[in-house]
C-alpha cells in the first residue's frame, strides 16, 4: 500500500490541523462525524473542537446533515484553497505512483 499521507504531512507539517485535511481529502467524496474525523485523523476529541471552529469559518470544512445527535462534516470541494490542496495532494500521489513504477522497473530489469 502507499502511504502518501506521509508526503502529504511531510511537505505541509505534521501536525493535528494537515491530519484532519489529510484524511478529509482522501476521504473527500464522503462526509464523517466528529468520532471518524478524530479517530481516522489520529488526533483527540478536545483537539478536534478546537481546531474544526476555524475550518469551518474558513469554509474548507462543511457541516452537510445531522444523523440523531452525531453531525457529519465534509471537505468543501467547491473552496478555492481547497482545491489546490487536492491539487496538491493527487501531484504527490502521481509522484510517488511514478516513481514506484519506476523502481519496479528497475527490479525487473535486474532479474
Amino acid at each position: 500500500m502507499i502511504d502518501v499521507a506521509n508526503f502529504f504531512l511531510e511537505f505541509l507539517g505534521d501536525n493535528p490541523n494537515t491530519r484532519v485535511l489529510e484524511f478529509l481529502i482522501t476521504g473527500r467524496e464522503f462526509d464523517y462525524s466528529l468520532t471518524d474525523i478524530a479517530e481516522n485523523a489520529a488526533i483527540g476529541w478536545t483537539t478536534l473542537h478546537r481546531i474544526l471552529p476555524p475550518l469551518e469559518k474558513q469554509k474548507i470544512v462543511v457541516k452537510t446533515r445531522e444523523i440523531g445527535r452525531a453531525k457529519l462534516y465534509k471537505l468543501n470541494q467547491e473552496n478555492a484553497e481547497v482545491k489546490k490542496l487536492i491539487e496538491l495532494y493527487d501531484g504527490l500521489l502521481r509522484k510517488e505512483l511514478e516513481r514506484l513504477e519506476e523502481v519496479e522497473t528497475i527490479k525487473a530489469r535486474a532479474r
